[in-house]
Order: structure tokens, then sequence, then C-alpha cells
């Protein structure tokens, strides 16, 4: 059974004063695991997290992880002006971006930023625009070398990063222009559950890191090993041990990095899911029955407040409240109201009989929720809150208006 940060009792409560549907998120859950992260890669001694403004951008949630010593991982101009607003500025933001307009690139450069390109073409395109930088990073893509996940597809098959052979030539021309400062990034999977994976990509830079400093004289300040750590949206699923990941990767770094003497090399992640995808909810209500050719549970809330479900046939837990020890005597498909009929949070899912009214709770939408918000059908993105670690409850995101949907428009 997946565990709430609240009762019946309180969430009854808080509805009274914010009505569903709402996303709520748990500072304490949240402070914690990212304290238990920091923690867990304190055996790098420059290791820092970069947290991926695109999971969860908003500015509340930021500032507290920015707090515990965070920089943010944008890829686009509004995250860097989020990051900016937040008082991440400076080599704490990491921007990673593709297909990328100049007037972004020219933000980054204006906020002093680490910028990470994804395509040697991309050179000349920054240079026309910021000149040659202090600092450069390229993504590393390595194709059927590695496999990747469903979510972010094969790496033969993604649009982002160099392949080796670009690798070698991109560093070898900011070498020549005159470029003293490098980093080496990755990122090829997205919300996996395998630990050795992630100690495997550290064991694929590092070994890359020293072939390219043996042919081209190369030493590298950092290595970003990406993001992609997962949560377990399932009940039986087992949690990522990062004390477990980190001492594999370390063991790498020693046998790569410290025995050709490459040393130090700061380590840096931009984890954004697994920081705080678990401790983020949906909040909302039963508001009819349906009885056809299945059993449909219909919600107030939709899939513009939780795509997920729709775009990947993802899993996310539901809490009947109340019902939690009642027996799953019924199968329903739990859906919203878009005129979308992937528009369901849940497909023949066992859950405790529902009744118009009961308050539904979808587990793990910290992450890639809100943040994935549209506003097809004219449906309006809900309200954000914050428990704080205290018991109070903070409003951090008002709801959309039909005002707000139509003030880029006239009649």
């Amino acid at each position: 059974m997946k565990k709430l940060p609240f009762t019946k009792e309180m969430i009854e409560k808080i509805i009274e004063k914010y009505p569903t549907p709402f996303h709520i998120y748990d500072e304490k859950g949240i402070k914690e695991n990212a304290k238990k992260l920091i923690k867990a890669f304190s055996i790098f001694p420059y290791f820092k997290e970069y947290f991926a403004v695109k999971a969860n951008p908003n500015p509340q949630l930021i500032k507290i992880l920015k707090e515990i010593g965070f920089g943010a991982d944008c890829s686009s101009m509004t995250e860097l002006i989020i990051a900016e607003k937040c008082g991440i500025t400076g080599e704490n933001i990491m921007f990673t971006s593709n297909d990328t307009p100049a007037e972004e690139f020219i933000k980054a450069k204006e906020l002093g930023a680490i910028v990470n390109l994804d395509d040697i073409s991309h050179i000349d395109f920054y240079e026309k625009y910021c000149g040659v930088p202090e600092l450069i990073c390229f993504r590393y893509n390595p194709g059927p070398l590695r496999e990747g996940n469903a979510i972010i597809g094969k790496p033969e098959e993604a649009k982002y990063g160099l392949t080796k052979k670009q690798i070698f030539e991109a560093y070898k021309i900011m070498r020549d222009k005159g470029v003293k400062r490098f980093g080496l990034h990755t990122m090829i999977a997205s919300n996996e559950l395998n630990p050795d994976y992630f100690i495997e990509t550290g064991r694929m830079l590092f070994e890359l890191l020293v072939e390219i400093n043996k042919e081209l004289g190369i030493k590298f300040e950092f290595v970003n090993l990406g993001g992609g750590l997962g949560i377990p949206y399932k009940p039986d699923q087992k949690e990522l041990d990062i004390f477990y990941i980190a001492k594999g990767i370390k063991e790498h770094y020693d046998n790569y990095i410290q025995k050709n003497n490459l040393g130090p090399v700061k380590i840096f992640l931009e984890s954004g899911r697994f920081i705080t995808g678990p401790y983020g909810y949906l909040v909302t209500k039963a508001i009819h029955y349906k009885n056809t050719y299945k059993n449909y549970i219909g919600v107030d809330a939709c899939m513009a407040h939780l795509m997920r479900p729709a775009i990947y046939g993802a899993y996310h837990h539901i809490t009947v409240m109340g019902k939690e020890n009642e027996p799953l005597t019924k199968k329903y498909d739990v859906v919203g109201s878009l005129c979308e009929n992937n528009d369901k949070f849940a497909i023949d899912r066992n859950l405790p009989e529902i009744n118009v009214g009961d308050i539904l709770v979808i587990h793990d939408t910290g992450a890639h929720g809100y943040a994935m918000g549209f506003n097809y059908n004219g449906k309006l993105r809900c309200k954000e809150l914050l428990l704080k670690e205290d018991g109070s409850v903070e409003l951090i995101r008002r709801a959309e208006t039909v005002e707000d949907y139509l003030s880029t428009v006239w009649f």
C-alpha cells in the first residue's frame, strides 16, 4: 500500500478551502529525499544536482531545492527565466536543449549558465550569436551501444546528442578555438528502475573521457550523468537504492579517472522525477458513475491535469480516501471529461466500490504532472498546493481562469 502524507479528515478540510481538482506537494518528503540524494553522492567531493525544471517548474519548489544546494537543469527560455527569478544563475544552471533558438543561447550566456550542446552543428550556430564560450559541454548519444527505454526511446532513434565520432570532432574543434574548460554529458533513459543501468552509464562516460583525453589532451572539469532515476509508480516496484548506485559509480570513477590521474572530475546529476515525483498527488472527486459495456467513474480532473497515463499508458496508483482497507471488489475505468477516449487515469483497475462524492488521490504526480498540462477542450489547469512541514497548506499556484485562457485572443 502506498502511503499518503495526509488523512481523509485533513484532505476534506483542505478541499473546503481549495476545491478539487488540485495537485498537492509534500514539502517534508521532498526535502528529505533531496538531502538523501546529496548524502548518497557525497562520496564525490564536488557533487552537484541540477534539478530538472521540466519535471516541476513551480518556483516555490525550486526555491526549496535551491536552499538545499541544488542547481537548475533548464531546456528553454522560460525555464531559464524561472531559474533566474528563483535566484539561480551562473554555473548553477545547466542549459541542455535541442533544436535551440538563438535567443535561448543568448539568454543562457547572459546568465552565465553552463551550455551543453546537443549537436556538432550547434558549434558554429552558438559562436555566431554568442562567441566562443569559456566552458563547453556536449551531449553524448551512444546509439546502439546502449539500450534506452519506453519513455526516451532507443538511443539510435533519439533526436538527442552526438555520435562517438562527432564527440571527438566536436571537442577537437573547441580545443582548437581556445576553449580550456570542458564537460561531458549524456541522458539515455527515463524513469529507469534498474540501478545497474546508472552505474554502467558512469562507466561508459568515464571510459569515453579517458579516450578523449588520450587523443586530444583535454582535461575534463565535470561529467554530467544525466537524470532518468525512476520511481516506483506501482506498489510492488522497488525503490532505487541511490547509495548502491553512488558506490558503483565511484568504483568506476576510481578505476578510470583516478588511475589515469585525471581527477578531480566533478560529478553532476540532473534528476527531476526522482526528487519530486513521489511527493505530489492529484486530488479529485468522483462526480459521475456510468455502466455501459464497462464500469466508469468520472472525476473532476482530466488528462489536462495529468497526461502520463494517456500518452505513455503509465500506471499511477489511486487511493480512495476512507476506503484504503476495503476489498478491491470493483473493476473501473477512472476517466475525465475530455472529448478523447484516452482521457483515462486507470483502465480495468480493481478498486473499492466508489460512490459519487468520494475523494480519489492519484499518486506520484510531483513530476511531469502539472508540468505537462494543456488546454484542449478549453480545460483549465488546476491549482497547486504545498503541504508545509508544519502541517499548514499554502497555495503556490492558483487555478487558471477563463479570462487567462482568453487573454491572448480577441473577438
